[in-house]
C-alpha cells in the first residue's frame, strides 16, 4: 500500500465541477491511500472566518455557479466501466472553524425569511465540539459532502446534484470508517472529493448545516471488478445505505426503495418480495437533503434537488448472509 499526497492548488481544484479535461492529480493502484491536506474553502479558498453575507455575495458574483471546491481527480489504475471503486474515509481532522449560512429563496423554507442568515463557529483543539447560542453545544461528526467519480461524456458536470456517480450526497453517516461504493463510468474512475461538513442533520433543510474544511483528510480507494452495482451504496459498521434521487420526495423514496430491493435481493440471494418486506419491517428511510437549490444563485444547474436514503441494519442478518453480501460487494477480496 502506497500513500499519495494531493495538495489543493489551482491545478488540482475545480469550483463545483467534475472536469474531464483536468489532468490526474495522482494515479494510484487499488488499495492505495491519498492524503488531501488543507482543503480549500468555497470560492477558490477566498471565503474566510467572519466574512459578512454581503462579502460572500460579492464572491458569489465573482465565481458564479456551484461554490464547492473539489480536489482531484485521482485515477485508479485499471479501473474501467463496469467496475466499482470503494471510497473509504480513513481520517478527517477539521480546520478550526465552520459556518452555517442560508440565503433567501432556497432551502426547505425559501419564502419564510426576509434576510439571509450567517453564523460562524470556532472548534476546540480536539475538533470535537462547537458552541452555538443560548448555551447550546454540538458534538461534531465530520464527513465529506461530495465524493464522486466522473460520469461518461466529455463535458464538465456540476457536482451539486447527486446521481449514479455519487456527487453531492450529503449523507451524514459517511464519517471516518465508512465506505462509499461508486460504479465506474470512465477509465480510471477519476475521483473528486470536497464539501467538508462538521455536522449535519438529516434533511439539510436550511441548505448548509455546518460547513468547514479539512486540515487532514485521508481516503483509501479499492477497485472491485465483477460487481453488478449500478448506483451509489454506502456501508458503515452497522448499516448498508442506499440512495434515491428525484424532483420530489415521493419519487425519491420510490427510487430508493426500488434501488434497495434491486441490489440487496441479488447480493443476499433473497427474493425481491422478501427484500421489499425487509425494507418495510426493518429499514429506515430518511430525507437526506431537502434543500431546494432552484431558487438559489445556482439556478439553471441540471439535476434532481431531493434525496432519500434507506438504512438497512446488519444486525438482523446471520453471519453467513452478511458475508455473502460482503463477497458480492467485494468480489475476489
Amino acid at each position: 500500500m502506497t500513500t499519495y499526497t494531493v495538495e489543493s492548488t489551482h491545478k488540482t481544484v475545480r469550483s463545483g465541477i467534475l472536469d474531464p479535461k483536468a489532468p490526474p492529480a495522482a494515479t494510484i493502484e487499488s488499495g492505495d491511500e491519498v492524503d488531501y491536506p488543507n482543503t480549500w474553502t468555497n470560492w477558490q479558498n477566498e471565503m474566510k472566518f467572519g466574512m459578512s453575507f454581503a462579502e460572500r455575495a460579492r464572491l458569489r458574483e465573482q465565481y458564479p455557479g456551484c461554490p464547492f471546491q473539489l480536489v482531484g481527480p485521482v485515477e485508479v489504475a485499471g479501473a474501467r466501466p463496469g467496475d466499482v471503486i470503494e471510497c473509504r474515509l480513513v481520517r478527517l481532522r477539521l480546520a478550526d472553524w465552520g459556518c452555517n449560512v442560508f440565503p433567501t429563496g432556497a432551502g426547505a423554507l425559501p419564502h419564510d425569511f426576509d434576510e439571509p442568515y450567517t453564523h460562524y463557529f470556532r472548534f476546540d483543539e480536539t475538533r470535537t465540539r462547537a458552541d452555538y447560542v443560548h448555551g447550546i453545544s454540538f458534538t461534531l461528526a465530520p464527513f465529506l459532502g461530495i465524493v464522486a467519480v466522473e460520469p461518461a461524456g466529455d463535458d464538465p458536470v456540476s457536482a451539486l446534484p447527486a446521481g449514479s456517480h455519487g456527487g453531492n450526497l450529503s449523507l451524514r453517516e459517511l464519517t471516518v470508517g465508512s465506505s462509499l461504493f461508486l460504479p465506474v463510468a470512465r477509465p480510471g474512475g477519476r475521483i473528486w472529493v470536497g464539501d467538508v461538513h462538521a455536522l449535519q442533520g438529516d434533511g439539510l433543510v436550511d441548505q448548509t448545516a455546518i460547513k468547514s474544511t479539512a486540515e487532514e483528510l485521508r481516503m483509501r480507494y479499492d477497485l472491485h471488478r465483477g460487481s453488478a452495482l449500478t448506483r451509489p451504496l454506502a456501508e458503515t459498521d452497522t448499516h448498508w445505505i442506499g440512495f434515491g434521487f428525484a424532483d420530489n420526495l415521493d419519487d425519491a423514496l420510490i427510487d430508493c426503495v426500488r434501488g434497495m430491493i434491486s441490489w440487496f435481493s441479488v447480493a443476499a440471494g433473497v427474493g425481491a418480495a422478501e427484500a421489499y418486506a425487509l425494507c418495510s419491517i426493518s429499514a429506515s428511510f430518511r430525507v437526506t437533503q431537502y434543500a431546494d437549490q432552484r431558487g438559489a444563485p445556482y439556478v439553471g444547474l441540471d439535476g434532481p434537488p431531493k434525496g432519500v436514503h434507506g438504512m438497512l441494519p446488519k444486525e438482523i442478518f446471520p453471519a453467513e448472509l452478511r458475508a455473502r453480501v460482503d463477497r458480492w460487494l467485494r468480489p475476489g477480496s
